[in-house]
C-alpha cells in the first residue's frame, strides 16, 4: 500500500507548540516509527501552512500519484476549509481525518469539521498514535476492496 500522510497549518510546530494539548514528540521523530512499524507500506509526508498546497498535493495524491489513501490532519483548516471538502470529495482515494487531541474536549469551535462528510471516517484524541490508527484503517479497507 501507499499512503499519504498531510499535516496542515502549524503542526509543523508539533513537540513544540502547546506541549500539553499536543505532545512533546515532533511529527519528525514519529514518522521514522511509523515507517519501520508498516515495512511493507509506502508511507510518504508532506506538511504545509498553505491551504492551496494541502489541495494541491491532495489532488496529486489522488488522481495522479497512485496513492491507496491519504491520512489527513488538516488543524484548524478542518473548522473552516469548505476547499478541502470539495477536493476530498473529487479524490479516488479515501481520506481519513485525523487529530492528535480530542477535539470534542476542547473550545466550542473545534466540534465543527467542515471535512468529516467527505472523510471515510475521523480519528482523534489518541495523541500521534491517530496516525497509526488511521493507517490501520486504511489497511482494512483495503484489503475489503
Amino acid at each position: 500500500m501507499k499512503i499519504l500522510i498531510i499535516n496542515g497549518p502549524n503542526l509543523n510546530l508539533l513537540g513544540q507548540r502547546e506541549p500539553g494539548i499536543y505532545g512533546s514528540e515532533s511529527f519528525d521523530s514519529y514518522l521514522p516509527q511509523l515507517r519501520n512499524r508498516y515495512p511493507d507500506m509506502q508511507i510518504d509526508f508532506f506538511q504545509s501552512n498553505i491551504e492551496g498546497e494541502l489541495i494541491n498535493k491532495m489532488q496529486e495524491a489522488g488522481f495522479f500519484g497512485g496513492f491507496d489513501g491519504i491520512v489527513l490532519n488538516a488543524g484548524a483548516y478542518t473548522h473552516t476549509s469548505v476547499a478541502l471538502h470539495d477536493c476530498i470529495r473529487s479524490l479516488r482515494c479515501p481520506v481519513i481525518e485525523v487529530h492528535i487531541s480530542n477535539v470534542h474536549k476542547r473550545e466550542e469551535f473545534r466540534h465543527n469539521s467542515l471535512i468529516s462528510s467527505a472523510c471515510e471516517g475521523v480519528i482523534c484524541g489518541f495523541g500521534l498514535d491517530s496516525y497509526r490508527l488511521a493507517i490501520e484503517a486504511l489497511f482494512e479497507l483495503g484489503v475489503k476492496s
